[in-house]
């Protein structure tokens, strides 16, 4: 499972479109898509003035062990213009892996992702795809942990923003 997101469009016409496209190049990288949720946008952390992010998961199909997925994850987003020059900086792409099916590993790759299960913005977009859904170490599901998390909870899906 993959979790992406994005403050800035870099050379895309909007966010929308740059992760529509991240999500078509991770088939090319062996990485096929099984399930997408819708893309949610949330306040930026910690510097709520800086430009809004828009977040959303993928299940994938995958050969590649673990650690293979991280380094392609890396690759793609320095192809989508990603800088690390500063921790929560505006980006143009993140992509995160959350979970490895049930594999669990700490080590210099760790998963699953450490944090993920504390956002509303991770664990929301992964419950409307896979609530029952089960966190490898502590046995919740997508939907208990959306309903619990306890950052970016501000996080909406878009479709519901069109409605309010």
């Amino acid at each position: 499972m993959i979790a992406l997101g994005c403050s800035l469009p870099g050379s895309y016409p909007s966010r929308e479109v740059l992760l529509d496209a991240a999500v078509d190049a991770l088939a090319s990288e062996g990485l096929a898509v099984a399930g997408r949720s819708s893309w949610w946008t949330s306040a930026a952390w910690p510097d709520p003035a800086a430009p809004a992010y828009l977040n959303g998961v993928v299940l994938v199909e995958t050969a590649l062990p673990a650690e293979a997925v991280l380094a392609t994850l890396h690759r793609l987003e320095a192809r989508f213009g990603r800088v690390r020059a500063e921790a929560n900086a505006p980006r143009t792409l993140d992509l995160d892996l959350i979970a490895h099916g049930r594999t669990v590993l700490d080590g210099a790759v760790v998963v699953p992702h450490p944090r993920a299960h504390e956002r509303l913005f991770v664990m929301g977009p992964l419950a409307q795809i896979a609530p029952a859904w089960r966190h490898p170490v502590n046995g919740r599901t997508a939907a208990d942990l959306a309903a619990g998390a306890s950052v970016g909870t501000d996080a909406t899906p878009l479709a519901d923003i069109a409605k309010l």
